[in-house]
């Protein structure tokens, strides 16, 4: 793996609930509850597989969903897992 490596707390630790197209996440360690679109649930089961860096991501993505042709896609998915890092949902160990 190369670039900062991404990991999320264990699952149980998120309660998740579908609504209206949206997912209401309650973060336990925080208490904090976030509403979040795609691809955020998407990128967490990423990460529920462990720790990773953004192309390992993109890799388990792919087996699930059909992101080929999509241009800068990595770029797209470093911005998404900055904002969960700043929401509190991840968080980034150096390489």
């Amino acid at each position: 793996m190369s670039g900062p490596i991404y990991r999320a707390d264990p699952p149980a630790q998120r309660l998740a609930v579908e609504a209206d197209g949206l997912t209401l996440i309650f973060h336990r360690p925080s208490g904090a509850t976030h509403v979040v679109g795609a691809p955020v649930p998407e990128l967490l089961a990423a990460l529920d597989e462990g720790p990773a860096d953004a192309a390992e991501i993109v890799r388990r993505l792919e087996r699930t969903h059909d992101l080929a042709g999509e241009d800068g896609i990595e770029a797209v998915i470093l911005a998404r897992l900055a904002e969960l890092e700043e929401a509190g949902l991840i968080r980034r160990d150096a390489a």
